[in-house]
């Protein structure tokens, strides 16, 4: 398949990556999922494109990132929401966008949310590592991250962008209430923390990344003080290191760990705390 320069990275911002969503099947050997963090986002703006759901797009932290288009393209954002701009003109988030050869993409700085996702009619079309094109910040593998100047390959059209008005995707809510599965080690926490696990409140700390999101709040004590050998970890986890704050993993989680897991975020919720920035305030709820 011919794939041919599509987008030059004039800016690439802060921490601008290539992501699809994920490369699954390798946890036994120790490589993460990876992918999008926000993959509905990415779903979401790959549809407004005309690409099937997994096509690689840009996962942009707080905006303020520019690219030209090198040839006619159609282009969509979603996700945190940026002012955008196609030449010096102002574009919507939520709508496909055709971007004329030579036009410059200005995505600016984020008003809410954390990371837009920028996709491309075609895909970027880096070359796999494991079947995905995903970059994994905790491993290395995939593509390096974005950078200045950075010539980005698109694939061909598969398919016409949707007609479509407007595709609106809800700014993140000012507060979040995730729901958790319980388990699989909450029997190495006292009742207490089990009950305060669901009753405090937490809110993000600034020590979060595409791995994980760390807690600040209410610490959750051990009823069990021994070393648990390492066991899997799944996208979501709640880990509760010696400190006894929470650290839900994301999408560049380690594939084990030895810190006991109290409980798991509801895969259906942790697009929301993709896109929580710190401070936000945290409440549990428990399912099952």
């Amino acid at each position: 398949m011919l794939h041919t320069v599509g987008l030059e990275v004039l800016h690439a911002g802060v921490r601008t990556t290539v992501q699809d969503l994920g490369r699954t099947g390798f946890a036994h050997l120790g490589v993460p999922r990876s992918g999008a963090v926000d993959a509905g986002a990415l779903r979401l703006a790959n549809r407004l494109t005309g690409n099937p759901p997994g096509a690689a797009g840009l996962e942009i932290l707080l905006g303020g990132v520019r690219v030209r288009a090198t040839r006619a393209v159609t282009l969509a954002v979603t996700g945190a929401q940026c002012p955008i701009r196609i030449g010096s003109r102002p574009a919507d988030p939520g709508l496909p966008l055709a971007v004329p050869a030579g036009a410059v993409v200005t995505i600016g700085r984020a008003t809410a949310g954390l990371r837009a996702y920028l996709a491309v009619g075609g895909g970027i079309a880096v070359p796999p590592v494991l079947g995905s094109r995903s970059t994994d910040t905790l491993s290395g593998l995939g593509p390096d991250p974005v950078r200045d100047g950075d010539l980005l390959p698109v694939g061909p059209a598969i398919g016409p962008p949707p007609g479509v008005d407007v595709a609106p995707y809800p700014p993140p809510p000012p507060n979040l209430r995730l729901r958790v599965w319980p388990g699989p080690r909450d029997d190495w926490f006292t009742l207490a923390a089990r009950a305060r696990l669901f009753a405090a409140e937490y809110q993000v700390s600034s020590d979060t990344d595409r791995v994980g999101a760390r807690l600040t709040g209410p610490p959750l004590e051990r009823a069990i003080d021994g070393e648990l050998p390492s066991e899997g970890l799944v996208l979501g986890a709640i880990q509760v290191p010696a400190d006894g704050r929470p650290l839900i993993f994301l999408a560049d989680h380690p594939t084990t760990g030895g810190y006991p897991v109290i409980g798991v975020v509801d895969p259906a919720d942790v697009d929301l705390l993709a896109q929580a920035r710190p401070g936000t305030p945290v409440r549990f709820t428990v399912v099952g």
